[in-house]
């Protein structure tokens, strides 16, 4: 098979890949754009232009060298979206510390988990965040805070963490007085950059390597336990350059994000994107507020913003969107989840997102691959993720032989390049099991490719239906299901059956003020797809359980359903 007419694809680029690590590119970018605003926390009420931001990130890679921190420890961040999230991504790179990101959503299992699976040295945390109170779930998990002084911590169940960082986005500046048993606050890190001089700091990043483990990334755990992805200087930092460039963004853009940081998503597609190049990061909001994103929008005078599918529902739906200047939007990623096509036009038509973009990859690749371009037809903007970024090869291979199918056939998509995870930490098995001996790195989604190189997305491998020998992609029925004018969001998964195996099974979230029913349902799909794909069972729901990414949790929905289905 020639590779002209196989679905392998290799981009080349007219740019070669950066060869510098994190803080030497970033260092760059302030020499030449110091006034310029680099970031703007709405909730805290602050604003820092890239000198002063330098000098915050200089300040705390100092401190937690000052702290005894090392190039190579890992430090956790627990936290909602602020600017001390972003400074600490940078000081950690600035020291060659591994950032270890966690979902601030975590519970105390969950978090007990990361602690112990990245072997975390120092974790910082904010106290509260709406319901979840961080300091009470550390204290509980962690018996000893409770009797110790400030500073170095001693855990019998987590022998790797020596600290705690407590800081409050509102207050930065905590004093000794809020200061709760057991943890050290922001303005000790502070402090103890008066130990480490500029000079001690520029030698510590003169001897790192830009393929140094800058960053663990946990999967978004929709299925099974998540994997703490290891990633290099290389990988992320490139990453958000090409994205950058992809986007035609330059000094004078500003995104609305309203993605979590601790996801690759908002870390690179984001903060790191808008340090690549010298553009403002706006922060609308700690957590997603639809409400919250178009006022930074109209306020801010945002030329681009990032989501996934069900945010941009959201800021669509709302219903104060008509109030609110959107004009100054020209762009933006559109990812983590498929986009229906009714979605994309009505993005482009209502938000004034003329040059919207839509984005696939995985955190394993750091996380984008494919993207759409300004130029494309609309046609391959809606119905495709592009091709892959430049200096990153794509193959489509057959689910059982691992074969390169044919251009047009569906198999299971591949990546291998500069942005491939350099691993699983502490888990080689799992590493070699998702990246073969030449390199690949097998995504578990589903695809096909043109002979241009463009992917289209047909499902997940484990979520594909096997009705009766067929195969079934629940994102063909889903496509459909959302060009219904009553239809809000659609998910569509299998559930067993005895006699075909399994069968299919749609949740439709009708919109607000609409009235849809089974019956008209199955009506309009009888003309839109094949008679094999037609769901059996179709509940309307108040909403979708997800990752706080937007991710749908497909089997979360599956047990839910064979609970009641057998009860």
């Amino acid at each position: 098979m020639s590779r002209a007419r196989s679905s392998y694809f290799h981009r080349g680029g007219n740019e070669p890949l950066l060869g510098s690590t994190i803080p030497e590119h970033f260092s760059a970018i302030v020499g030449r754009f110091p006034e310029n605003d680099a970031v703007v926390s709405l909730p805290q009420g602050r604003r820092l232009n890239y000198r002063e931001l330098a000098t915050a990130v200089d300040t705390t890679a100092r401190g937690l060298l000052g702290m005894g921190f090392s190039p190579g420890d890992r430090i956790g961040i627990w936290s909602t979206n602020n600017i001390e999230w972003l400074v600490l991504q940078l000081a950690t790179a600035r020291m060659g510390a591994i950032l270890v990101n966690i979902n601030p959503a975590y519970r105390a299992k969950e978090l007990a988990y990361a602690l112990e699976n990245s072997e975390i040295q120092g974790l910082f945390t904010i106290p509260s965040f709406r319901t979840s109170d961080y300091v009470a779930l550390l204290t509980g998990l962690i018996g000893e805070l409770e009797d110790a002084g400030p500073g170095l911590i001693s855990s019998r169940s987590f022998p790797s963490l020596r600290r705690i960082v407590l800081y409050d986005p509102v207050k930065p500046k905590n004093t000794r007085a809020e200061q709760h048993a057991g943890f050290t606050v922001w303005s000790d890190v502070l402090t103890a950059a008066a130990a480490v001089t500029p000079e001690i700091l520029d030698e510590t990043t003169a001897g790192l390597d830009f393929d140094d483990p800058i960053n663990i990334q946990y999967t978004s755990g929709t299925t099974g336990f998540p994997k703490a992805v290891l990633l290099t200087h290389h990988n992320i930092l490139n990453n958000a350059w090409f994205a950058a460039r992809a986007l035609h963004f330059d000094d004078t853009d500003r995104l609305a994000v309203a993605v979590p940081f601790y996801h690759c998503f908002g870390m690179v597609l984001a903060n790191l994107l808008c340090a690549s190049v010298g553009a403002c990061n706006v922060i609308p909001c700690e957590h997603f507020d639809p409400l919250q994103v178009l006022e930074a929008i109209d306020n801010e005078k945002c030329t681009a913003v990032h989501g996934v599918p069900t945010m941009f529902i959201a800021e669509l739906e709302h219903p104060r969107f008509r109030e609110f200047d959107l004009s100054s939007l020209r762009t933006g990623i559109m990812a983590g989840a498929p986009c229906p096509p009714a979605l994309m036009n009505q993005v482009i038509e209502d938000m004034h997102c003329s040059e919207i973009l839509i984005g696939y990859g995985e955190t394993e690749a750091s996380p984008l691959t494919h993207l759409t371009e300004r130029d494309d037809s609309l046609e391959r903007r809606i119905n495709t993720v592009g091709r892959n970024l430049p200096h990153q090869e794509v193959k489509i291979v057959d689910v059982q032989s691992r074969q390169i199918v044919p251009l047009g056939e569906k198999g299971e998509i591949c990546f291998r390049g500069y942005h491939v995870m350099q691993g699983y930490f502490g888990d080689d098995e799992a590493t070699h099991k998702a990246v073969d001996e030449h390199g690949w790195l097998a995504s578990g989604d589903l695809g096909l490719m043109d002979a241009d190189g463009y992917v289209q997305i047909t499902g997940r491998l484990k979520e594909m239906i096997i009705r009766g020998g067929e195969n079934i992609y629940p994102r063909e029925i889903e496509d459909v299901l959302y060009t219904h004018p009553a239809v809000a969001g659609a998910a569509v998964f299998g559930v067993p059956d005895r006699f075909f195996g399994e069968e299919i099974m749609a949740w439709i979230l009708p919109r607000e003020n609409e009235t849809v029913s089974e019956a008209g349902v199955r009506e309009f799909l009888k003309p839109r797809i094949a008679h094999f794909k037609m769901p059996k069972y179709i509940w309307f729901v108040e909403g979708f359980p997800m990752t706080v990414t937007g991710k749908l949790q497909k089997y979360r929905m599956r047990e839910i359903a064979e609970e009641k289905l057998n009860g």
